[in-house]
């Protein structure tokens, strides 16, 4: 077990610092505009979204999430020990 947090910890740390010896890249106005084939942009490509669609995607969103985490349910209930397998089932989700 310390072996493995070593282990982690050194990976942790080696990604930490390569991260910051990698050049940074400084947005101007060419990378920030939209490309569309080489030709002037017809319209603006930065529209802002419908609330209700919004609302609709997070109302999705939730109701996905309960779905996938009910549905192990009826299998972890014929398992010899059915609150470990939800809590298993749950944690990965």
């Amino acid at each position: 077990m310390p072996l493995f947090v070593l282990l982690t910890m050194t990976i942790v740390l080696v990604l930490a610092t390569v991260s910051f010896w990698l050049p940074t890249i400084s947005p101007d106005s060419e990378k920030l505009s939209p490309y569309e084939c080489g030709f002037d942009p017809l319209g603006s490509a930065r529209l802002p979204y419908s609330m209700r669609f919004f609302l609709v995607a997070i109302l999705f969103l939730l109701f996905d999430l309960e779905i996938a985490l009910l549905l192990p349910t009826p299998w972890a209930a014929q398992l010899p020990h059915p609150t470990l397998s939800i809590f298993w089932s749950s944690i990965i989700l």
